[in-house]
């Protein structure tokens, strides 16, 4: 690093911390010391910065902002070039774009943006794709003058005269519900707040709607309600309320639009469906399969059955089954389609009248397997590539032979194809454009098998420009989350090119607590095995230094949300690895948060964490939480980022964090937090804008590997 790492060191040696920089006039920012002992379990902690979390205090928005001003002025020497990276990843994307055609009912549907344009037109077109374009929702105008927004999904009524949407101005996704009637353009005076966003259900009688509340406390949605288009929401119907508060719900409906389901999920513990024949609103909704400690299910109804995958009788991976409607809570007679396989993770179907298709995952790849309904005959697509993703796209349409899914790799843009089932035939409908001149023949892919400590075997995905020297002197950039059974596949970035381009080999490591390798892979990776996931990406990167993919002084980090965990738990093992580290709305604090049920999302991630009012998971958490075991010693530079209204991770966890390692690192090397005022966790709303916050991640890995020119 030249320009940043310099004048940090220049003022570093003349001053101590939380004194003015004689040289430039910079003050690192300081957090007042507020001891808060919390006791459990016969055992004390002290944390110092407890008090961050009163978002109310003005004390803690002037620290927020002094670390704001703090991060500006240390970069400040990287600015210009900051400023070439967004104009370069800018550069590379189409501004005058739209999605492929979805056909659903008489009408095509589908979302584009304008030249300029930060947010997304939803629009639709009648009968055909010639016919004249009507746009249901601006997302410009909407979005205009607005530090965030964000439309959380719609709905179009069977009539297809109203549609129902959600809107967020504020990113603590609490949605707001509006009716906009499609034949005059005008709103009804209808408004639902605090609605779950995308979780909306009409019945068929084109005026009522289901939508899920969410607990203004927990940010959990806990009620459904029923509400009648023109009706004062005062008089809504509450439908169903969820009592235990470690479910999450869902609310749509069904692809043979028969059915409205809520579906309630108790974190890879449990599941439970109850449904109402949306011909019926005011009837009662009636349990498909009662919740079951162990019992996983999800299904789908087609003419007079339902399909439905489950992990029935230890079937980890899941099986396929059928059940006719009458008979849906009778387990012996729900029949077997597809068996449980210990080596094939099947994550999910579409049904159409003639065909089944499966969506699977083998050795850490989605496979997409076709059935003929009437003939049992199968096959499964074949994409060519090492490392990609796959994905069944939207299909409405039961009646059609035509799968659309959609299709990317390391190495090739986001593409979308129609594939008939019966012909075999693809036809590539869309591929993402990258601007700039890219060629994909540019870059190369990798798919490599790390030996992890206990025998595991551990995928990692890579990709470099061609002519990137391998022999130990590239930087490189590792990826890993590795959290609730979320995947993290192979896809194409155009923003990633900034980084190839100039050098850099980029790694996804697939490790556990994801799910690539099958559900034991997630198990092996959560709770009492947590520690799995960290000591996973350890070995894989002194793996990707030993094979000389990057140098040892070279290797950069980044890690989001539950990845941030990941990222403070590294460092608190080996901070030596790393050169960078970029933690993005990182989850940190994870005892006391977890100790704390009104803050929202805690207790439904109790059999993803652990429940620290039992001892042992109090125990086990405690010894790998990054806040906890923060030591006086050297940690890398790192860029740490949050937004004060993310609901998910509250931004006092980062803040926390990043107060206690400036009084414990022993270290000169950098720790910057940028705070976004204005979002949440997934930071700035629009296209444009959100490139912005990583330009500022990648100037500051640039930077550190001393590549700017």
């Amino acid at each position: 690093m030249k320009k940043l790492f310099y004048l940090f060191l220049l003022t570093i040696s003349t001053m101590s911390i939380g004194q003015t920089m004689k040289n430039t006039g910079l003050t690192t920012p300081v957090v007042q010391v507020k001891p808060k002992e919390m006791k459990i379990h016969d055992h004390a902690r002290v944390d110092n910065y407890y008090w961050l979390n009163e978002r109310e205090n003005a004390e803690v928005i002037n620290y927020l902002k002094a670390e704001n001003t703090y991060l500006d002025a240390v970069m400040a020497p990287v600015k210009p070039f900051q400023e070439q990276l967004f104009q370069e990843m800018k550069g590379r994307i189409k501004e005058k774009d739209e999605s492929v055609p979805v056909k659903d009912g008489n009408y095509f549907y589908y979302a584009k943006f304008i030249e300029g344009g930060e947010y997304p037109l939803y629009c639709r077109k009648k009968g055909d794709l010639t016919a004249p374009e009507e746009i249901l929702l601006d997302g410009n105008k909407l979005g205009k003058g607005k530090a965030y927004f964000n439309v959380g999904g719609y709905e179009i009524s069977d009539n297809e005269e109203i549609m129902a949407y959600g809107v967020d101005t504020i990113s603590r996704r609490n949605y707001t519900v509006r009716f906009k009637d499609l034949k005059t353009g005008k709103l009804f005076k209808d408004q639902i707040k605090n609605t779950e966003g995308g979780s909306y259900a009409w019945a068929a009688d084109n005026k009522t709607l289901f939508y899920i509340v969410r607990d203004q406390q927990t940010l959990l949605g806990y009620q459904v309600w029923r509400h009648v288009l023109g009706t004062d929401v005062k008089t809504d119907v509450l439908i169903y309320e969820e009592k235990d508060n470690q479910y999450y719900m869902g609310l749509y409906r069904m692809k043979s639009k028969k059915y409205i389901a809520i579906g309630c999920d108790h974190n890879g513990v449990a599941s439970e469906y109850h449904l109402l024949e949306a011909s019926n609103p005011t009837g009662e909704f009636k349990i498909f399969s009662p919740r079951e400690r162990g019992h996983e299910y999800n299904i789908e109804h087609f003419q007079d059955k339902f399909y439905v995958r489950t992990n029935l009788n230890n079937a980890l991976n899941f099986k396929l089954m059928e059940v006719k409607e009458d008979h849906s809570s009778d387990k012996s007679q729900w029949k077997e389609l597809i068996a449980h396989r210990k080596d094939v993770y099947l994550e999910g179907i579409e049904v159409f009248k003639n065909h089944l298709v499966v969506q699977e995952k083998n050795q850490g790849l989605t496979q997409i397997r076709i059935i003929n309904q009437t003939t049992k005959a199968e096959h499964y697509l074949n994409f060519g590539e090492p490392a990609y993703d796959a994905n069944i796209g939207a299909n409405p349409d039961f009646e059609t032979a035509v799968l659309r899914y959609g299709y990317t790799s390391l190495t090739t843009p986001s593409s979308t194809f129609d594939y008939n089932m019966n012909t075999k035939a693809k036809e590539l409908k869309k591929q993402q454009t990258v601007l700039g001149g890219f060629d994909k023949n540019n870059y190369v892919s990798e798919r490599v098998f790390v030996s992890v400590r206990d025998g595991a075997k551990v995928p990692v995905s890579i990709v470099y420009r061609k002519g990137t020297n391998l022999d130990g002197t590239a930087p490189l950039l590792q990826y890993a989350y590795g959290s609730y059974g979320s995947s993290t596949d192979a896809t194409f970035s155009s923003v990633r090119l900034s980084l190839l381009d100039r050098g850099f080999v980029y790694a996804i490591a697939h490790i556990r607590g994801g799910q690539e390798m099958g559900r034991e892979w997630y198990d092996h990776g959560k709770m009492f095995n947590k520690k799995n996931s960290f000591y996973d990406f350890i070995d894989c990167s002194e793996f990707l230094i030993k094979n000389k993919y990057c140098s040892p002084t070279k290797l950069f980090a980044l890690g989001g949300s539950a990845g941030g965990l990941l990222m403070g738990a590294i460092i608190n093992i080996k901070p030596e690895l790393y050169r960078g580290v970029v933690a993005a709305v990182p989850f940190v604090d994870v005892v006391t948060t977890m100790l704390d049920e009104t803050i929202p999302l805690t207790t439904g991630e109790f059999e993803e964490w652990g429940n620290p009012k039992n001892k042992d998971a109090y125990e086990y958490m405690l010894s790998y939480s990054p806040y906890d075991n923060i030591e006086k010693k050297a940690y890398p530079n790192m860029l740490v980022t949050t937004g004060l209204h993310d609901s998910q991770v509250q931004y006092f966890e980062p803040a926390k964090w990043v107060a206690k390692l400036r009084t414990m690192k022993t270290d000169n090397n950098l720790l910057l937090m940028h705070v976004n005022m204005e979002a949440g966790h997934g930071g700035a709303s629009g296209r444009f804008a959100s490139l912005k916050e990583v330009a500022m991640e990648y100037a500051f890995i640039i930077d550190l590997a001393e590549m700017i020119k």
